[in-house]
C-alpha cells in the first residue's frame, strides 16, 4: 500500500530547537552518555521552579475549572491583563481585545490565521524564532526577512524593513526581548518601526514573552504605548518570567484603533471558539502573577543565577581565542559568533554536529533561526554558571581542532 503522504505546507517548516540535533542526543543519553542540554529555554528541567503563590492560587481554584471556559479565557485573567496594558501605555485595551491561550504559541498561530489570505507576506526578523517563520507559511502566508546583524548589535535597520515591503505585506512582527539574540530595542528605534508600520498600514506583532526578563540595568519599552493607535498585538505569558512553562499560559493584547481592528477581532474569537478554550486551571495563576510583587528580579540581577549565568557565558566568550559576542541585555539566551579571522570555513551545522558527538555538550546552530550562512550558535542562560564555565572549555576544544584541520587541508593544497 502506498505510504501515507504529509502535508506539502510542511515542505518548509523546520524547528531545529527540537529537531534532529536533540533526536541524536537522546540517542546518546540511552546509551548512558550524559549530555549537557543548552538547546532550549524550559526553566524548570535546570531546576527553577514556579513561585509558590502561583500554585497555592492554582490549587486553591481547582473547584472552578472543570468546566470548559470562555473562549477568550478567565474573565478575572483578561481583567488583569488588559489593567497591565494599560499601564504600560497601551491604547484601548480592554477585556474583550485580551485572548488568553495555551501558551503564545497557540496564540502566534491563531494571530496569523485570522489575519492572511495565500501569498500575504510577513515581515520577520532573521533571526528569528522559528515558529513565527513555521506559522506563517503553515497559514498560507511568505516569511521576508529583516536582518539583525551582530555588527549592528543585533538591532534592526529600519531603511531595510521598509525597503522589504510590498503591496503584499500585511504584518510586521518584532520579538523584544529578542530570542535568540538577547537584544532589547530602545524606543527610538521602536519608533521608526511603528512610523513603518502607521505609514503602510501593516499590523504590529510583537513578541514581548521576556519583557521583565533584563540585565545590568537595560530599560525594556513596551511597545503598544509607542504605537497608540496603530494596530499592534502585544503577546505576553507565564512561561518565562514566570518559570511556569508547563502550564501553558499565554496572551494577546490588542490594542489602537477599534475602528480598525473591529472584524480581525471577530475573526479571532471564531478561532479561540473552535478549540473550545485555554487550560482554565492555570489560568488562575495569571491574577497573582500580575498584581503580586514581582520575582525575576533576584535572579537576573548580581548574584542571582541567571545574571551569573549571562557572566560565566561573556567570560567564556572573552576567554575564547575564536568566539565573540554582543552581550544580552535580555531574555535567557546567548548567540554567540565564531570569529573568521580564525575560522574561515565555518559551518555553524557541523559545529554543533561535533560539539553533541566529541563533547557532549548540545546548543542549536543559528541556522535554526533562519539566518543564512550563519556563524553563530544559540545557547540557554538556565544552567548552573559552573557548567556554563565547562562548557566553553569543550567549545573551544572543538574549535581548535576544527581550525588545525583547516590548516593542515589549506598547508596540504598549497
Amino acid at each position: 500500500m502506498a505510504p501515507i503522504k504529509p502535508s506539502a505546507h510542511l515542505n518548509e517548516v523546520r524547528y531545529e530547537i527540537r529537531g534532529a540535533l536533540t533526536r541524536r542526543a537522546r540517542e546518546l543519553e540511552a546509551a548512558g552518555l550524559p549530555i549537557i542540554k543548552l538547546n532550549i529555554g524550559n526553566p524548570a528541567r535546570y531546576g527553577f521552579t514556579v513561585p509558590d503563590h502561583l500554585r497555592e492560587t492554582i490549587a486553591a481554584h481547582l473547584h472552578e475549572s472543570e468546566a470548559y471556559g470562555h473562549e477568550q479565557g478567565l474573565e478575572e485573567a483578561r481583567e488583569a491583563i488588559a489593567t497591565q496594558q494599560r499601564g504600560r501605555g497601551a491604547q484601548h485595551v480592554e477585556v474583550e481585545r485580551i485572548f488568553i491561550g495555551n501558551g503564545v504559541s497557540e496564540l502566534i498561530d491563531l494571530s496569523l490565521r485570522a489575519l492572511l489570505q495565500p501569498g500575504d507576506e510577513v515581515l520577520l526578523p532573521s533571526p528569528d524564532y522559528p515558529l513565527w517563520s513555521a506559522a506563517t507559511i503553515l497559514n498560507g502566508g511568505v516569511p521576508r526577512y529583516y536582518r539583525c546583524l551582530a555588527e549592528n548589535r543585533h538591532m534592526p535597520e529600519p531603511e531595510e524593513i521598509e525597503s522589504l515591503i510590498t503591496p503584499r505585506t500585511r504584518a510586521l512582527v518584532l520579538v523584544n526581548p529578542n530570542n535568540p539574540t538577547g537584544a532589547v530595542y530602545p524606543r527610538a528605534l521602536l519608533e521608526q518601526i511603528v512610523a513603518i508600520a502607521a505609514r503602510h498600514r501593516l499590523l504590529l506583532l510583537c513578541d514581548e514573552i521576556y519583557d521583565e526578563i533584563l540585565y545590568d540595568g537595560t530599560l525594556f519599552q513596551p511597545i503598544a504605548e509607542v504605537a497608540g493607535n496603530t494596530p499592534c498585538i502585544s503577546f505576553g505569558g507565564l512561561s518565562k518570567v514566570h518559570r511556569a512553562c508547563g502550564y501553558r499560559v499565554g496572551w494577546l493584547s490588542l490594542s489602537g484603533d477599534p475602528a480598525r481592528t473591529r472584524d480581525y477581532r471577530d475573526a479571532l474569537q471564531l478561532l479561540a471558539a473552535l478549540r473550545l478554550c485555554a487550560n482554565v486551571t492555570a489560568q488562575w495563576a495569571v491574577i497573582p502573577a500580575l498584581q503580586d510583587a514581582p520575582t525575576i528580579g533576584a535572579l537576573t540581577s548580581p548574584g542571582g543565577r541567571l545574571y551569573e549565568a549571562r557572566k560565566a557565558v561573556m567570560e567564556g566568550v572573552a576567554a575564547s581565542d575564536y568566539l565573540d559576542l554582543v552581550t544580552p541585555g535580555g531574555a535567557l539566551y546567548a548567540f554567540p559568533r565564531v570569529r573568521s579571522d580564525r575560522i574561515a570555513n565555518f559551518s555553524d551545522d557541523a559545529f554543533a554536529l561535533r560539539l553533541l558527538e566529541e563533547e557532549s555538550v548540545l546548543v542549536v546552530p543559528g541556522s535554526s533561526f533562519n539566518v543564512p550562512t550563519s556563524r553563530h550558535v544559540r545557547l540557554t542562560l538556565l544552567p548552573q554558571p559552573s557548567q556554563l564555565h565547562e562548557v566553553f572549555q569543550r567549545m573551544e576544544r572543538v574549535l581548535e581542532r576544527m581550525a588545525s584541520e583547516q590548516t593542515s587541508r589549506t598547508a596540504a593544497i598549497a
